[in-house]
């Protein structure tokens, strides 16, 4: 598979650079796991290396262990692994949008950095976004049908969802599911805000577009510590509920008119030429 060297060279033999023929962009904000980097890198390698042509962009939100020294070390055996890193952490959703924005391909995925998200999930996401049609655009979210979490966070995740659904009638019963697939033309029109991340469904929705939830795996963390706790989860996301409603009332989308086409004649008149003075 070509590289992202290519991109310096400028072509890959057949006049085609890297950003004409890359497929997907893995998104992966992460923040003090060194020690889930190459794992995770591994896992996304031996599902995808066979299948597209992607590349891997961690977003380092202001780490403050080995992060980026660990991903700057994979560099060098990984080519299609970037890195974009913020000075201070900003946050999950601030993360998110910095990678996509960052992105080469006109499909995203993301990924939880904790090792949770399975990505062996990702190919049966692809395959529903190849077979798709262009319009409407369509999300692809992963629902976690069994948690490996505490049963606190569990519980936080049940209200939180269920009070969501109630209120957004979104239709999505795993928000919170870090594995989504998305066209990055999509996502960069959505309106940003902090912690927008947990309501992608709802303001796809608003956009026009589709969503469509699909069975995933879940694992439990084996590495690091969470950087969320249980309450900061449940009422951090309801206080945000209300401005997407805000939203959602208030949102708006132009139904455009086609232009009647130019009726060009069969025939145009052809001048005389002008008569000849002797």
């Amino acid at each position: 598979m070509l590289g992202l060297a290519a991109v310096a060279a400028g072509a890959d033999g057949r006049g085609h650079t890297l950003i004409d023929r890359m497929d997907l962009s893995i998104v992966i904000p992460v923040r003090n796991e060194a020690g889930n980097i190459a794992p995770l890198v591994a896992e996304i390698s031996a599902a995808l290396d066979a299948l597209l042509d992607y590349e891997i962009v961690y977003v380092d939100d202001g780490s403050d262990d080995a992060t980026a020294a660990e991903i700057g070390r994979l560099q060098h055996q990984r080519q299609q692994l970037r890195l974009v890193r913020h000075a201070v952490s900003c946050g999950q959703s601030a993360a998110i949008r910095s990678g996509v924005k960052a992105a080469r391909a006109p499909w995203i995925a993301t990924l939880d950095g904790d090792g949770q998200n399975d990505p062996a999930d990702i190919p049966q996401l692809w395959q529903i976004a190849i077979e798709a049609p262009p319009s409407p655009p369509l999300l692809i979210a992963g629902q976690r049908r069994r948690r490996r979490d505490s049963w606190s966070k569990r519980r936080a995740s049940r209200i939180a969802n269920a009070v969501r659904r109630r209120m957004l009638n979104d239709d999505t019963p795993d928000t919170g599911c870090g594995l989504k697939l998305f066209p990055r033309a999509l996502f960069l029109d959505l309106p940003y805000f902090d912690h927008m991340h947990r309501f992608l469904p709802a303001l796809v929705l608003r956009e026009g577009g589709v969503v469509r939830s699909v069975p995933v795996n879940h694992r439990p963390r084996e590495r690091g510590v969470s950087k969320y706790g249980v309450f900061d989860r449940l009422w951090v996301g309801i206080v945000d509920l209300f401005g997407v409603l805000w939203l959602r009332r208030r949102g708006s989308r132009p139904q455009l008119l086609v232009a009647e086409p130019e009726v060009v004649p069969d025939t145009v008149p052809v001048p005389a030429p002008p008569e000849l003075v002797s």
